[in-house]
């Protein structure tokens, strides 16, 4: 018995990489598997079938919103039904901002914002349609954020919004359709996937395949029984970010307010010059402008 018996998934950016991962284990663990790539996959498709698996493939891009509705009715023409949608389709299109062109911005929200929102009103529409209809079911949805969305990077200035966007989708995906029994969280991976290695910084990080008899710490299998879990019918998070690489996981804390100061009037600039420039708001290093003076008569 397999923790997806009986589960319909859709999986977008299936034909390689963290996709092709998350597919072949959702399979191993019973669910039946919609492959969605611009190519590639089918070949995803006939390895889960030759391991034993059931999965179609319709391929495409998932930023045509033809492709995210052809998506859903795969898996309800194909299987019957929809439970999971694991949105990790995306690509990189990297420059400074000052290099970067409208294309590249274009291309990278096309296929990260537009695509999640593609395939996911498409199964949101379904499943509210089975809602009403007084057919109860748990259902998932997995976002693919990035830790370039949730702490920045140089050079992503247009995947760093749309990582962040993703994992702020999932909470307003919990509050939206949770009523109609569907789950919504984000995963924010590490692994060594083909953008990962064309991007400065992290490519070096993740390094080359080491040797089957060391623990691959950055190998993109790595990431995808955290988001089997999360595709589960007993998981009960929702609204949620999670770091994931190797044998590591952690749960993010959001946005938060962590200093502040209150006044019953309104405040004026000199106040806020003294204020803000106090400890009462402290900065990192990485946050204080570099060579800039204290501000005249702020306490440090």
């Amino acid at each position: 018995m397999g923790q997806l018996d009986g589960r319909v998934a859709i999986v977008t950016g299936a034909g390689a990489g963290i996709g092709r991962e998350h597919a072949l284990l959702m399979a191993a663990e019973g669910a039946k598997v919609v492959c969605n790539d611009l190519a590639d996959a089918h070949s995803t498709v006939a390895e889960i079938i030759a391991n034993g698996g059931q999965a179609v493939a319709v391929e495409g891009n998932i930023g045509d919103m033809a492709v995210g509705a052809a998506l859903t009715d795969a898996a309800v023409d194909s299987f019957g039904d929809l439970h999971v949608l694991v949105n990790n389709a995306g690509i990189i299109r990297d420059a400074m901002i000052w290099n970067m062109t409208e294309r590249d911005f274009d291309a990278v929200v096309n296929v990260h914002l537009k695509g999640t929102f593609s395939a996911t009103q498409a199964a949101a529409r379904y499943w509210r349609a089975r809602s009403k209809e007084g057919v109860t079911a748990d259902r998932s949805i997995v976002n693919t954020s990035s830790g370039s969305g949730l702490h920045g990077n140089f050079g992503q200035w247009n995947y760093s919004a749309c990582k962040a966007g993703l994992a702020i989708q999932v909470v307003n995906a919990s509050r939206e359709l949770g009523k109609f029994g569907v789950r919504a969280n984000a995963i924010a991976p590490v692994a060594r996937t083909a953008p990962v290695a064309a991007t400065p910084g992290i490519s070096e990080l993740v390094g080359e395949p080491v040797d089957e008899d060391v623990f691959d710490r950055y190998n993109p299998k790595n990431i995808s029984p955290l988001v089997a879990y999360l595709a589960t019918e007993s998981c009960d998070f929702t609204g949620q970010t999670f770091g994931v690489y190797g044998g590591y996981v952690g749960l993010y804390a959001g946005y938060s307010i962590a200093h502040e100061v209150r006044a019953d009037r309104q405040w004026d600039v000199d106040e806020f010059a003294t204020v803000m420039g106090s400890d009462t708001f402290p900065r990192s290093v990485e946050t204080r402008r570099a060579g800039i003076p204290p501000v005249q008569g702020a306490t440090k």
